[in-house]
């Protein structure tokens, strides 16, 4: 067995005592009540009023990795950018380049399957043309049905002008056609999402379906035990590595003071 010296021990449980407690099983009210910073500058990348992201920077020193951290909402336009400001700010504080994109979702017009995807590549592509913006160490990172999106842009990284490092499902809905079985209204809007049912619009599932194309190599879903709102059973999918966080819920990815978060922090360090 791996053992310590006396004094690290003393140190490393004097850090666990002075740091603050962590929060569980916080809800959408708390994450929208997580202080934020300005966003650095704010790019458009089309035409439309929603192809946009929000780009956050390290305010005292050089990012260590850029962030594409893409937000979810069961694909739906009553939720937009604003709910992961927080996040996006609690990054940047940490020494990463954040790049939050807005997208058109369901209730937009061309929002839906395929156009919200496009959406998220012509995204991701636009950092090539933000000269703040390193992508040597780049990271897509997706919240709930952000984390859908997330995942397969990691799968057609054929799509991509810029090549990731990682990819992180957030609470991610992994496998649309299971989603859409289910009976909540965050499982019901994936039909709204695809344009139909399962039995009308097989190809388009299929194609929607990030396991179809075969993830990125360097996947990993994060998943809380007690998310109401995306079941377990989505934090599995071949090829992905699966870290589940104990007394997590599904927004605490999205709130910087819980042990979740940390979590990600963690994650992120063993990469860049």
């Amino acid at each position: 067995m791996r053992t310590f010296p006396t004094f690290l021990c003393a140190a490393l449980s004097c850090l666990l005592c002075t740091q603050a407690p962590a929060a569980e099983n916080v809800n959408f009210a708390d994450v929208l009540a997580v202080p934020t910073t300005q966003a650095s500058t704010s790019v458009s990348y089309g035409s439309d009023q929603f192809q946009f992201g929000q780009l956050w920077l390290p305010a005292n020193s050089p990012a260590r990795a850029t962030v594409v951290l893409i937000h979810g909402g069961c694909w739906l336009n009553q939720f937009d950018i604003s709910y992961t400001a927080g996040l996006s700010s609690a990054l940047a504080d940490a020494g990463f380049a954040v790049w939050s994109l807005e997208y058109r979702r369901v209730g937009d017009e061309g929002g839906g399957w395929p156009g919200t995807f496009e959406d998220i590549i012509a995204g991701i592509n636009s950092l090539n043309r933000i000269d703040s913006v390193d992508t040597e160490n780049l990271a897509i990172l997706g919240h709930s049905a952000g984390g859908h999106l997330a995942l397969l842009a990691g799968a057609r990284d054929d799509l991509l002008a810029v090549q990731p490092d990682l990819i992180v499902g957030l609470a991610a809905i992994s496998d649309v056609v299971t989603y859409a079985s289910g009976e909540s209204s965050c499982e019901r809007a994936a039909a709204s999402f695809m344009g139909g049912e399962l039995g009308e619009r097989a190809a388009a599932y299929f194609d929607a379906n990030p396991a179809n194309h075969g993830l990125h190599a360097n996947t990993v879903l994060m998943q809380g035990d007690i998310d109401e709102i995306v079941p377990l059973a989505q934090s599995t999918s071949p090829g992905a590595r699966t870290i589940i966080s104990i007394g997590a819920g599904h927004f605490d990815w999205a709130h910087p003071e819980t042990l979740a978060y940390r979590r990600l922090l963690e994650l992120l360090d063993e990469h860049f």
